[in-house]
């Protein structure tokens, strides 16, 4: 048994490298927050048939309805976009360690 040798392989498993586990949270919070674009996609899809729903039941409010819901799908594609760019900024944090 060479004890340097012993000694070299205790410093390296006593000091993790801070770098490599930043990096790795980085690239998971990036998987995590690109999930959050899924949400929108299925707010979105059930906005819109509510509000076609509601335009068939009362055809005078189909122009407020229609409206309406371009807002809100806008909010929601505001989300969207927001967790994707949160996830893209992680993603690059996450390769550039």
């Amino acid at each position: 048994m060479d004890p340097q040798l012993i000694a070299q392989a205790s410093a390296v498993a006593a000091g993790t490298d801070s770098g490599t586990i930043v990096k790795a949270a980085s690239l998971i919070g990036a998987g995590i927050a690109a999930v959050g674009v899924f949400g929108p996609g299925i707010g979105i899809g059930i906005a819109g048939a509510r509000a076609l729903e509601g335009m068939a039941r009362q055809p005078e409010m189909a122009n407020k309805l229609l409206a309406n819901a371009i807002i809100i799908a806008a909010l929601m594609e505001a989300l969207g976009l927001l967790a994707f760019v949160i996830a893209i900024l992680l993603y690059l944090n996450g390769t550039k360690v």
